[in-house]
């Protein structure tokens, strides 16, 4: 197994209840990929590096089938999963019911609850799909219901609203794609979003997210895998013999590490990869909470800062036009409100990123401050240290994310069921007993493992 993100472990789990014997080979000096956790400001005020809050964790049903609690994962719901403050001082709030979520949209309460009740009451038969390797649902009936509002772009069906309290909530929803918001699917990420939040909440880790990926670590210890960190692999040549090698990295690492064994048309279809748009982040030791102006937000782990609609739906077309945006779209999280852990008594910290074109250098510390500062006045009073990471260094630590690109690769519909290749089995590659099982295989990005988990399942199905 080559790299130890979430989707590595899950594969190196799933390989080693099979009865095989699993070597995880890592290039930092500690497991988890994009599941970190840090001390990036000052002393005592524990960060998450990159993932901070986890739907995708708390449904996936990779990982709910380990018994990860006994290995030290422990989630922690906030009492709202997110909120969206407005330039009116209220905030939008998206609840764990639908109901009471329904009730802050005013005028759009009904359209609400006919929009998500329905997807909520039909979770079970659609989330295996929704998460699923393929797009071959065991309830087809029910994945057509959700594709005819799934497959429309994000402000096309927030059309179906009057207000602006739901257009500016499910706009926030739809622009965690890092995509385009007119253009299609881009209304399925909203929309599975809420159902998760509905369905399972947006938890965010206890000790930092670090402890997720110590956990995977730690049970695939128990079933006998070994893990050897600080070893960075350039070549398929370097590995020790084996039946099957899994790797948990995206296109363009696939190119050096085995490229030399790649026939020529596969070649060309991983050269042709499509990265996305990557992401310049913030991390702030605060001397207090965020003084929101709607106070209501203190209640969610998550904040979206970006206004309206029509205002996030710019933010995120000028990043496709390859333009950072002057007023950002800003993915917020306050762990340290619902984990005494992250920060020293009466201290707090705030985790945040925006979109910005693949590779971009511009310094967006200023623009995401100044969309905190909008709706909470007094924010820059309260910081006491920050770390920025633009797409460069976000990609020095982490090679899978090309170019700042946290998703391993546009996920739009090109490339979300044909990631990295067109093949039958996209985990798969011409090379006899090799695999992909990085984000950039289905169902792409996200703390789930599950991109690992059908992958290794592929593999056991083949080999056995």
């Amino acid at each position: 197994m080559v790299g130890s993100g979430p989707n590595g472990l899950a594969a190196a789990i799933t390989l080693a209840r099979a009865g095989r014997s699993v070597l995880v080979l890592e290039a930092a000096g500690t497991v988890g990929g994009g599941v970190r956790s840090a001390e990036l400001t000052l002393p005592g005020f524990l960060h998450d590096v990159c993932s901070a809050v986890h739907p995708l964790a708390a449904s996936s049903p990779c990982f709910r089938q380990l018994p990860l609690a006994d290995h030290g994962l422990e989630l922690v719901h906030p009492a709202a999963p997110l909120a969206h403050p407005l330039d009116d001082g209220t905030a939008v709030m998206l609840e764990r019911s639908v109901d009471e979520t329904a009730a802050g949209l005013g005028r759009d309460a009904e359209a609400y609850q006919k929009l998500m009740a329905p997807l909520v009451e039909r979770g079970d038969q659609l989330e295996p799909f929704l998460l699923g390797p393929g797009p071959f649902p065991r309830h087809p009936l029910a994945a057509a219901r959700f594709a005819v509002l799934g497959l429309r772009s994000a402000v096309g069906l927030a059309s179906r609203f009057e207000g602006e309290r739901a257009r500016a909530l499910f706009a926030g929803l739809a622009a965690h794609s890092m995509l385009n918001l007119y253009r299609m699917p881009t209304a399925s990420f909203g929309l599975v979003l809420a159902l998760l939040a509905h369905r399972h909440g947006w938890p965010v880790v206890r000790g930092g997210s670090q402890k997720l990926a110590d956990a995977l670590g730690s049970y695939l210890r128990s079933l006998g895998g070994e893990i050897e960190t600080g070893r960075h692999v350039d070549s398929l040549d370097e590995l020790p013999p084996s039946d099957l090698t899994m790797l948990d990295v995206t296109p363009r690492q696939v190119l050096r590490i085995a490229g030399h064994r790649l026939p020529g048309r596969y070649l060309r279809a991983l050269r042709r990869y499509r990265y996305g748009p990557g992401v310049f982040k913030v991390d702030w030791a605060l001397d207090g909470p965020v003084p929101w102006r709607a106070e209501e937000c203190l209640r969610a782990g998550t904040v979206h800062l970006g206004g309206t609609l029509e205002e996030i739906a710019a933010s995120e077309d000028a990043v496709w036009r390859g333009e950072a945006p002057e007023r950002p779209y800003v993915l917020a999280a306050q762990q340290s409100l619902f984990d005494e852990t992250r920060a020293p008594d009466g201290k707090h910290t705030l985790w945040a990123y925006c979109h910005v074109p693949n590779g971009s250098r511009v310094d967006m510390t200023e623009r995401i401050e100044a969309q905190v500062e909008r709706f909470a006045p007094g924010f820059r009073e309260q910081i006491l240290d920050r770390s920025v990471r633009g797409p460069a260094e976000i990609e020095r630590e982490n090679e899978n994310y090309v170019g700042g690109d946290i998703n391993g690769g546009v996920q739009d519909l090109r490339q979300l069921y044909t990631r990295p290749a067109i093949r039958l089995n996209p985990y798969s590659t011409p090379i006899e007993g090799a695999y992909i099982c990085s984000s950039s295989t289905p169902p792409g990005g996200g703390v789930h493992g599950l991109c690992g988990y059908y992958a290794a399942r592929s593999a056991l199905a083949k080999s056995s």
